[in-house]
């Protein structure tokens, strides 16, 4: 059984060295709230290609499919960073999972604008994303106050959560076509996973003996615990 820590402990990173780690109950939980997101995104993406809307079914399910499989790469990688399992941790990781329902909740009504070609509805995707990102950069904003030595790093991921999310909930409201729609949620894909590599890529605060960013257990946040371990060894 893990153990239970329910005062704040200081956010100072992981040992990327730390053996046997295993998933916490909270975290399978969280697991669980993106297999609804995948449910979902494979009911409606099968009931479109059932009806022959092949183009429509296959681009809301890759775009589904990247909406929630991003969000679980950002909060299982700061996981395996920084997890603490202290209270505020547990209490900011079920917003996020709050944030997982909302976004499941949406998916119906993407497939179907896609369907309809005119306009993309993903205004509740989104809802769910500001939800989710708001606990994130909380969490990203203690790590960078607790954690002196991944300070840049972690503003830098910090930064990229907020300008991204600002592009996310500009192009939900704005009356575009599904065209422009998919042209600018690509750029604002490629921006998600840039501002990541970027902030590795500029980081100076990398202590001796940890894996340089691009090895398979690296993490985002530089502390050396990939997201597959966390996984591997639930």
């Amino acid at each position: 059984m893990p153990t239970l820590h329910h005062r704040n402990r200081p956010m100072t990173g992981r040992d990327p060295h730390e053996p046997a780690r295993t998933a916490t109950p909270l975290e399978l939980l969280f697991d669980l709230a993106f297999v609804v997101g995948f449910g979902v995104a494979g009911e409606q993406g099968a009931h479109l290609l059932a009806e022959g809307h092949v183009a429509a079914g296959v681009i809301g399910f890759a775009f589904s499919m990247f909406a929630i499989c991003w969000a679980w790469i950002n909060f299982t990688w700061f996981a395996s960073a920084f997890d603490t399992d202290d209270w505020f941790y547990r209490v900011t990781t079920m917003v996020q999972m709050t944030g997982v329902v909302v976004l499941a909740l949406g998916l119906p009504a993407l497939f179907g604008s896609l369907d309809e070609g005119e306009r993309v509805h993903n205004e509740v995707m989104v809802a769910g994303y500001v939800v989710m990102r708001l606990a994130m950069l909380v969490q990203w904003l203690r790590a960078a106050r607790q954690a002196p030595e991944y300070r840049a790093t972690c503003l830098a991921y910090a930064r990229t959560l907020v300008v991204t999310q600002v592009g996310w909930l500009i192009l939900a409201v704005a009356p575009v076509s599904v065209t422009v729609f998919l042209v600018a949620g690509v750029l604002l894909g490629v921006a998600e996973m840039t501002g990541p590599w970027l902030a590795e890529r500029r980081r100076t605060d990398r202590p001796g003996g940890l894996p340089t960013p691009g090895t398979p257990t690296t993490s985002p946040s530089g502390t050396g615990c990939s997201p597959s371990s966390r996984s591997a060894r639930a």
